[in-house]
């Protein structure tokens, strides 16, 4: 029978993480240090409709070589599952120069 369960656990679990995706786009050289600024996508309809418009260009605050990525983070999880049924949905955007 436990057998069984964690068969069926590891299906489920391996469900949920098939849906993370990480997008990383390198401008320039890439990230040159450590210097982090986060900002957080906002959707309604499922990620159709964007709310909130987030400029990686500002975040960027004029560097030349930087590297953004945009990834659906546990705490994103956790918020979607709360205001799914709202269909409100984020996303993660990092700005690292």
């Amino acid at each position: 029978m436990f057998r069984k369960f964690s068969v069926v656990f590891l299906i489920v679990a391996m469900l949920f993480v098939i849906g993370c995706a990480a997008h990383v786009h390198k401008v320039g050289k890439g990230a040159q240090s450590n210097d982090i600024t986060m900002a957080r996508q906002w959707y309604v309809l499922w990620g159709v409709v964007p709310i909130n418009e987030v400029d990686t260009n500002a975040m960027a605050e004029g560097a030349t070589d930087y590297e953004i990525t945009t990834l659906v983070t546990p705490i994103d999880f956790v918020i979607s599952a709360v205001l799914g049924f709202a269909t409100i949905d984020c996303r993660t955007v990092t700005v690292q120069k």
